[in-house]
């Protein structure tokens, strides 16, 4: 069982900036950033995996960062420019192998944070 705490969530107005932090208890192999706005459907925003290989939708590609600190324990993701539609709950999911499945496909993670609210007013 790997058990995952966010922090950094919050709100700001667009064109700035957050940082999302998400701390796992054990080792895992792929880590990622899912966000669920009222009335859509889970999206995949950013994915890391454990050689550093990164991946993220099409819409935060540029403005968003993926990144792990050394230990490989603590996930942050750097929202940058952020704009209205980025508005929904923020949640850290990972997994202790690579699944065959894609990086940012919600059934490749087995293990889901409490998620953290980001709102972004216009």
């Amino acid at each position: 069982q790997v058990e995952l705490v966010e922090s950094g969530g919050g709100s700001v107005q667009a064109g700035g900036s957050l940082r999302l932090s998400c701390t796992a208890s054990g080792y895992t192999e792929l880590m990622a950033w899912f966000r669920q706005a009222p009335g859509k459907e889970r999206e995949g925003v950013a994915a890391i995996d454990y050689h550093g290989g990164t991946t993220y939708t099409n819409s935060v590609e540029g403005r968003f960062t993926i990144s792990k600190d050394n230990a490989k324990t603590t996930l942050y993701l750097q929202m940058n420019s952020l704009k209205p539609e980025d508005t929904a709950m923020y949640t850290c999911a990972a997994a202790r192998r690579l699944s065959p499945g894609g990086y940012l496909l919600p059934n490749s993670f087995p293990y889901w944070g409490q998620g953290t609210q980001v709102i972004v007013s216009s």
